[in-house]
């Protein structure tokens, strides 16, 4: 018996007839801790993204279009069918659920790693069906034995000549936003605006700087619960020097029961569940996102000052590790999992270096095709002919945060591989240089890198760009670049001066190769006329883009220049680090077109 047949026996026995099992934590996290991948346990599959329905007698998972091919593989022989989301003929969660429960039905779930969004939703879906809701259910350790523990890494503080702000000025002016909102009180959940608040930072979830804790914010007082074992004295002191209250970690659920009569602001998107049923009954209810959200997401000039300094360290590393590989590639059985070590080493060198801010995708020729592909000893591929890899990878420095895709030519890649190279290079130059009134957001823009790529029938199914955390979390809200709005995405806000947003377009061909290129991204002042506000984008990323993979008489002029002027930019940033050979090379990869 397998673990889905362990469980729809279980649930059979207790009278259940689906059980719902996300990817989340406490938090509704993108990136979760061990203790948390209760999705991946099940089912084998190990992408970021997905929810897993188990049935008496089905069993099906959720997942977007990054990882459709891996899903695919790793669900084979698991008897759990594979839902395409976004796609024709797949139906999404909630219409699959109202396909299966009906009268009397009950529905089974842990209501602290389910959103209340998601629950509100499916009520609704659900229609007058009297289905009942357990959302107390949490299943797992009955099937998983060793289930790690919960993390208690260490708890730092990130000064302020890294973050700019202090947290009390952070308080007041998260205060202001919530008396404009008619809240007197605000529970937050999400990590990365708890760090980002305090100004302090963890290693609870492996690359995002983050840890596990809930706020309460109330207009006399803010009271932080948090395992109290991962505060060091100095960050203890440094609390109750900031009038913070510091309560254990799990309290919060027995505190809130007495607090009554308040108006209370929650983002129904991050706070869970079973924290929302405890205060719906006796408190005003506000669903609005977290204040927090767009004050972190609008980096002040200490953040950009410090963001651009980290991204010229990762430009070194990346740098280095393009020399390397031009020059390695045929020695030594050069592998994926080999290149993407020595790229981390390249980072590890470099001071104030913290960590990478995601597992690192090198994936050689068809590899690369899965967007999100990771190389593992067991998949391995020797880099033993012509072809592309593709790398996208990124740094947690003390500066900030990076994330850079490079394609790299490997010996002599086919003419249709340099097309397409080029024509994802088009794209990326097509929303770089955009310039655009104040008030559009990313999918007013999204069409300038598409374009090019839909004009040869190609798409690529994601998003073109996210918002970057400074020293958090590397895909951050509510900022990015998608052809339509996805509501769970929430990257669809007003693109606005400080914002940092990458720029990603690609072409993945299903088990041929895969191609992206990725910057970084600044929003600036462009200028003003009687027309409006005019803003654009400052390119912050600092690495060569293969010109061995370019046809360069599919460039226009203005694109040529865009690429001989970033080229200029990068050589003049990074060269003082290089010498002697890599020096020489490195002046050849730069070189104008």
């Amino acid at each position: 018996m397998n673990l889905v047949e362990s469980l729809q026996y279980k649930l059979r026995e207790d009278g259940i007839n689906a059980y719902l099992i996300p990817t989340s934590d406490y938090h509704q996290s993108e990136y979760i801790s061990d203790y948390f991948k209760s999705r991946a346990y099940v089912s084998g599959f190990t992408g970021s993204a997905g929810t897993l329905v188990i049935a008496i007698n089905d069993a099906r998972l959720w997942t977007d279009g990054r990882y459709f091919l891996q899903a695919e593989v790793e669900l084979e022989g698991s008897n759990i069918s594979l839902m395409k989301m976004g796609q024709k003929n797949f139906p999404t969660i909630n219409e699959y659920l109202a396909s299966i429960l009906d009268d009397g039905s009950t529905l089974a779930f842990d209501g602290k790693v389910v959103s209340t969004n998601f629950i509100l939703d499916l009520k609704k879906d659900l229609g007058k069906k009297s289905v009942t809701f357990k959302d107390n259910v949490d299943l797992m350790d009955l099937v998983w034995p060793n289930r790690p523990h919960l993390p208690k890494e260490q708890i730092f503080i990130l000064d302020e000549f890294f973050t700019g702000k202090s947290y009390k000025e952070k308080r007041k002016e998260v205060m202001n936003s919530l008396k404009d909102s008619g809240a007197n009180a605000l529970l937050l959940t999400s990590l990365d605006d708890q760090a980002w608040l305090y100004n302090l930072r963890g290693n609870d979830i492996s690359y995002n700087p983050v840890f596990l804790a809930y706020t309460l914010i109330l207009e006399d007082e803010t009271i932080l619960y948090v395992d109290k074992d991962k505060l060091s004295q100095e960050v203890s002191k440094y609390l109750k020097d900031n009038d913070i209250t510091v309560k254990d970690y799990d309290k919060v659920y027995s505190d809130l029961v007495d607090v009554k009569k308040k108006k209370f602001l929650l983002d129904f998107n991050k706070v869970n569940y079973s924290l929302y049923n405890i205060l719906k009954d006796n408190n005003t209810i506000i669903n609005k996102e977290n204040p927090t959200l767009i004050l972190k997401a609008i980096k002040n000039e200490i953040e950009i000052k410090n963001t651009k300094l980290a991204h010229i360290k990762d430009g070194i590393a990346v740098t280095k590790f393009m020399y390397y590989l031009k020059h390695n590639w045929q020695k030594d059985e050069l592998t994926e999992c080999k290149a993407a070590d020595y790229l981390y080493d390249c980072r590890k060198a470099l001071k104030g270096f913290i960590e990478p801010s995601f597992t690192t995708i090198c994936g050689f020729n068809e590899d690369a095709s899965m967007l999100h592909f990771v190389a593992t000893p067991e998949n391995d591929r020797v880099l033993d002919t012509d072809g592309l890899l593709l790398v996208d990878s990124g740094g947690q420095y003390l500066e900030g945060t990076t994330d850079i895709t490079r394609t790299f030519a490997i010996g002599n890649p086919s003419h249709e591989m340099k097309v397409h190279f080029t024509t994802v290079l088009k794209s990326v130059i097509a929303l770089a240089s955009a310039v655009f009134l104040r008030g559009c957001r990313g999918v007013n823009l999204d069409i300038l890198a598409r374009g090019p790529i839909w004009k040869l029938l190609i798409d690529y199914r994601c998003g073109t760009g996210h918002g970057v955390g400074h020293v958090l979390n590397v895909h951050e809200a509510p900022n990015g670049f998608r052809w339509k709005i996805v509501p769970e995405r929430n990257d669809s806000a007003e693109i606005v001066p400080g914002m940092i947003t990458t720029d990603e377009p690609g072409i993945y061909l299903d088990r041929k190769y895969g191609i992206r290129t990725e910057n970084e991204m600044l929003c600036v002042e462009k200028g003003t006329s009687e027309f409006g506000d005019f803003l654009g984008f400052e390119t912050i990323t600092y690495a060569p883009i293969d010109l061995d993979a370019i046809l360069p008489e599919m460039l226009t002029e203005d694109e040529k220049k865009w690429l001989n002027d970033y080229h200029e930019m990068v050589y003049e940033k990074i060269s003082p680090y290089l010498e002697n050979d890599e020096l020489a090379w490195f002046k050849k990869a730069t070189r104008k077109i």
